[in-house]
């Protein structure tokens, strides 16, 4: 249990400012302090924050209630946020939080590419939480999660259940790139449909059998995005940590959920992956003689992240250990050494 108060502390800041800036820049605060938390770097939370929540907008206001039976016409329309915002919160109160989570997931699930893949990735991060502990703030930030998700939902082109033969690290490396790898992400995701070779290498990943399965394979990707970061982030250093952080959320948030829909989230992350992986990936992977070393234990290589400040570099360390612990591969925690040699530190 995280009996320190710190991320309740931390929470209760980030909760006075939403869930993007800037117009659609999205707010990683909750994400970073509750890794660093889980981390045992509580003594860092509240300097960092001081360092990041200067840039955020404020929470915006509801203007016309969302309903019980009028959810789906609002779903996806980034100008309710505020009106999400309020439903959930409301939601995450009257009800217990895992009963939220068996009603929402399913119907969350197909726009996984909400914010860029944030709204699944801060919602894994406050199921996260909650698993450990329960209280007040924890329950307002899952609410701020999947308002922010049902917002921003947005699905993937050709999302369907795969069919093919394919482990996660072979389906991954095969993703063919969009034609078009300039501007932003939507503009990238928009191209996937007419990609040559997307429909394919989205259906090539071995489906599975049953809820055990896809947990295993869903732990796989996690994995296998997770090391190929290490010699393909030159693509583009801060969008492809999503290839990995996205599928993580999701494995984290299964505890959570009915087994029945653990085949379907491990669809989901895989599109998630894909997706990211096709609108950023370079052209070649970089030589392995170019990559840096690494520094030191897992512990140290986590502290490096906090040091160097960017909450990608976190969020990529928090999910470079876990996939470190299960697979002892060092490459694992060269991911994150590669991530911050690459990404502009933050300072504080």
């Amino acid at each position: 249990m995280d009996d320190t108060g710190t991320l309740e502390e931390a929470y209760e800041r980030l909760h006075r400012t939403g869930p993007e800036f800037d117009g659609w820049l999205t707010n990683h605060g909750p994400m970073a302090v509750e890794a660093m938390v889980r981390h045992g770097y509580d003594r860092d939370v509240h300097r960092w924050l001081d360092s990041y929540v200067g840039r955020l907008d404020e929470l915006p206001s509801s203007s016309s209630p969302i309903g019980a039976e009028d959810w789906r016409e609002a779903l996806g329309d980034p100008k309710r946020l505020g009106d999400w915002l309020t439903f959930f919160d409301r939601e995450v109160k009257e009800q217990p939080w895992r009963a939220v989570m068996e009603t929402w997931w399913p119907r969350l699930l197909p726009g996984i590419a909400a914010g860029a893949t944030h709204g699944v990735i801060r919602t894994g991060h406050a199921v996260h939480a909650l698993l450990r502990q329960q209280d007040e703030g924890r329950l307002a930030e899952l609410g701020q999660a999947l308002g922010y998700w049902a917002a921003r939902w947005q699905a993937i082109a050709g999302f369907d259940v795969p069919s093919g033969t394919a482990e996660p690290e072979r389906a991954i490396a095969e993703v063919p790139r969009v034609p078009d790898q300039s501007m932003g992400i939507n503009h990238r995701l928009d191209q996937l449909a007419e990609s040559a070779g997307w429909g394919p290498s989205l259906a090539a990943l071995k489906p599975a059998a049953d809820a055990e399965q896809a947990r295993t394979r869903l732990t796989e990707l996690a994995d296998a995005a997770t090391l190929r970061y290490v010699t393909h982030a030159h693509g583009s250093p801060v969008m492809l940590v999503h290839s990995a952080t996205a599928p993580t959320a999701v494995l984290r948030t299964l505890p959570a959920l009915p087994a029945d829909v653990w085949s379907a989230s491990l669809n989901a992350a895989w599109a998630a992956s894909a997706a990211v992986t096709a609108a950023y990936a370079p052209t070649e992977a970089a030589p392995q003689d170019n990559l840096p070393d690494i520094p030191g234990s897992a512990a140290e290589v986590f502290d490096l992240a906090v040091r160097h400040g960017d909450e990608h570099v976190i969020k990529l360390a928090d999910t470079a250990l876990d996939v470190h612990h299960r697979t002892d591969n060092p490459d694992a925690l060269a991911a994150v050494v590669r991530a911050v040699s690459l990404i502009k530190p933050t300072s504080s």
